[in-house]
């Protein structure tokens, strides 16, 4: 083993932290894990009520522990949580709770110099960022924002529809997020539930005959890209009723396209047949607000009581490490999982993607290939 004591620094205890430090410590590599909320899955926590996770339990593992049976199939946000308690017991691992990194740095020696709050600086030989795909919440500049006269928010502060009984509510953004809320309010006592759509999405059953669409995704993701997206389009026309005399027209660019494009297909679990009995109306996108109105693409207005913006988040990695030269023009790691950049050799990234095949299962992939790299570079 290399003389170097000093343990790999990982940020964010999400699960491509907490799995990255449990692959690390099969291999004998110490790390220390550094979390600046106050707890363990913190993004998930912040989550709504409601959350299942879409892919199956099986295939949701983190190296070195199953989530247990109890869980179900489709794992509960709550559930997962305890997990991830529970997977930092199982592996014996470090994490220290509010420590927030702001800036990476080059120590003159080749080893990373972390810049943490009060003060803390932190040396490493090896860092692992996993601050995650869902860092900083993202709302649309729109014309006129400020001025709205209703209640705006973020999707991440939404939980349970309670809060919004029997008001008029404006969903705007059309992935698994603002679907599954726009769902949770239908059938929560809201008043009406309006869904503002840019682009149609692609929507997939969760599970066909109890075959789940992840396996399926899986299977084709090495497949070339016009044929998923053909295979996909078969099976749309025959599983999924066309909506578009509701206002959610059929996809034109292809499911697989769109998924290298970053945007992942909705799982239906109950959205499909709400837009059929109304319970959810899709509108045209959002342009500006004027006062207590809001105005659509399509030029009509609508006045909503409450606007909520499932509109993704930003990584958020610009400031700590956008001088380093490691991110492209928008704002993702130019290397993530086991490769590294020659230039910043010893700086990896995990959990910078959305892939069809689930993000959990990815993530466990990375871990083990980010352990293996590491392993290589600390051994003589």
């Amino acid at each position: 083993m290399s003389d170097d004591s000093r343990p790999v620094h990982i940020i964010g205890a999400g699960p491509g932290g907490l799995a990255t430090a449990a692959a690390l410590r099969a291999r004998g590599i110490r790390s220390v894990v550094l979390e600046r909320s106050d707890a363990v899955g913190a993004s998930w926590r912040g989550h709504y009520d409601r959350l299942r996770l879409h892919t199956t339990r099986r295939r949701s593992a983190l190296p070195g522990l199953a989530i247990p049976r109890s869980c179900g199939r489709w794992v509960r946000r709550d559930d997962l949580v305890r997990y991830l308690e529970e997977y930092v017991r199982h592996h014996r691992l470090e994490v220290a709770t509010g420590v927030e990194v702001g800036r990476i740095d080059r120590n003159d020696d080749g080893s990373w110099l972390l810049r943490a709050n009060g003060g803390r600086e932190l040396s490493s030989p090896v860092v692992v960022v996993a601050t995650g795909h869902n860092h900083t919440p993202r709302v649309p500049d729109w014309p006129g924002r400020d001025s709205f006269a209703g209640e705006l928010l973020h999707a991440r502060s939404y939980r349970n529809p309670e809060p919004y009984a029997g008001r008029d509510v404006l969903v705007v953004g059309t992935g698994n997020t603002g679907t599954e809320i726009a769902l949770d309010l239908a059938e929560g006592g809201a008043a009406r539930v309006r869904l503002a759509v840019r682009t149609p999405p692609h929507i997939v059953r969760r599970s066909t005959l109890g075959w789940p669409a992840q396996a399926t995704a899986v299977a084709v993701r090495r497949l070339p890209v016009r044929l998923v997206d053909g295979m996909a389009r078969g099976l749309a026309k025959v599983s999924v009723p066309d909506l578009s005399r509701h206002g959610l027209p059929r996809p034109q660019t292809g499911l697989y396209t769109r998924v290298r494009q970053g945007a992942i297909p909705v799982q239906d679990t109950g959205f499909v047949k709400a837009v059929r009995r109304g319970l959810i109306e899709p509108v045209a996108a959002v342009d500006s607000f004027d006062g207590d109105e809001v105005r659509l693409a399509d030029g009509t207005a609508i006045t909503p009581d409450a606007v909520i913006a499932a509109t993704g988040y930003r990584r958020g990695l610009e400031e700590m490490v956008g001088h380093l030269g490691v991110l492209d023009e928008r704002g993702l790691p130019r290397a993530r999982g086991r490769r590294t950049l020659p230039t910043a050799a010893g700086l990896y990234f995990t959990g910078y993607t959305n892939p069809i095949s689930g993000m959990l299962r990815e993530l466990a992939i990375d871990a083990r290939r980010i352990a293996r790299a590491v392993a290589r570079t600390t051994t003589g």
